[in-house]
């Protein structure tokens, strides 16, 4: 049996449960007798990068525990031929993250950011100690308070810029702190 086929009852016990199986329930994923069967597999998939450990020994995911198949494109224009082709995999992770220590999601609230595509309810994914340039989405700490706007920077003068005309420019009477940028935002349409 090849490898990512032993990985796939581990990856269904994941995602059921949240967590890595234990060497015990190892050997009855695979259906071995010995918990030492287990190990010494476990050990060989860690060897070919296809499941990681971590300082104290238990088991992490690796990345094809979070793949998801590209099927091809799909034409958001005038209705086309649908050509479906199974392409690659692509971990969702290693495609939006850099900077995986300096990475973290904000939920939205409030619907000054609309016009940008970002609605209540929208989850950000935003990075820390990124550049920010103007026209950038960032995360910012003015006058001792968080938002979510863009950046505006005209020579000397840098102001926060909503993406809703119902709302004003922010400008900084005592300060302005960029926290982060902001680098994708992850919308579900179905809870189920």
């Amino acid at each position: 049996m090849d490898p990512i086929q032993r990985l796939q009852p581990l990856i269904q016990f994941y995602r059921g449960r949240r967590r890595m199986p234990s060497v015990r329930e190892l050997a009855r994923l695979w259906g071995f007798r010995s918990q030492n069967a287990a190990d010494k597999l476990a050990r060989h998939l860690i060897a070919r990068g296809f499941l990681a450990k971590d300082t104290t020994g238990k088991l992490l995911p690796s990345r094809f525990f979070y793949e998801v198949r590209i099927l091809g494109t799909v034409e958001a224009g005038f209705p086309s031929p649908a050509e479906e082709e199974l392409g690659d995999t692509m971990d969702l992770d290693e495609f939006l993250i850099k900077n995986k220590e300096a990475t973290y999601m904000l939920k939205v609230t409030g619907d000054s950011m609309k016009d940008a595509g970002i609605l209540p309810g929208d989850m950000v994914l935003v990075e820390r100690g990124v550049e920010p340039h103007d026209g950038d989405i960032v995360i910012a700490h003015i006058d001792h308070a968080w938002t979510l706007k863009y950046l505006r920077k005209r020579g000397r003068k840098v102001w926060l810029e909503p993406a809703n005309k119902r709302y004003k420019p922010i400008f900084p009477t005592e300060e302005l702190k960029i926290a982060a940028v902001v680098i994708a935002v992850i919308r579900k349409y179905r809870d189920e």
